[in-house]
């Protein structure tokens, strides 16, 4: 019988993992360049510079795939290292509200800038 931890087949880990890499490598370039273009001095100016739609939508993609890819990331370590079952469930939960929580951050403080 196969533990209720244990990991799927690995294939379907394997391309989220490629996917949000490739996806965070053409995003993050292109906001950081973004912002270094504009480089506001004032709280105005950093308002002006998040307030179109596109760049809201795109660090919250960015920081969806940052949460995800790190995700599949720890959640591997934790299953290779960890063996005690309820440490690693505690572990688990204890990453995922920690991602969760930060990209729920994230997506106030860009309502907020509405």
């Amino acid at each position: 019988m196969k533990p209720i931890t244990g990991a799927h087949s690995g294939t379907g880990t394997w391309l989220v993992q490629r996917a949000t890499a490739l996806l965070l490598a053409v995003l993050l370039p292109a906001l950081v360049v973004y912002t270094v273009a504009a480089l506001p001095l004032d709280y105005v100016g950093w308002r002006a510079l998040f307030s179109p739609v596109w760049v809201k939508m795109a660090w919250m993609l960015a920081a969806l795939a940052l949460a995800l890819h790190a995700w599949v990331g720890v959640r591997d370590v934790l299953m290779d290292y960890v063996k005690p079952v309820p440490l690693r469930l505690t572990l688990y939960l204890g990453v995922q509200s920690v991602l969760v929580a930060s990209v729920v951050g994230l997506g106030v403080s860009l309502v907020q800038l509405a």
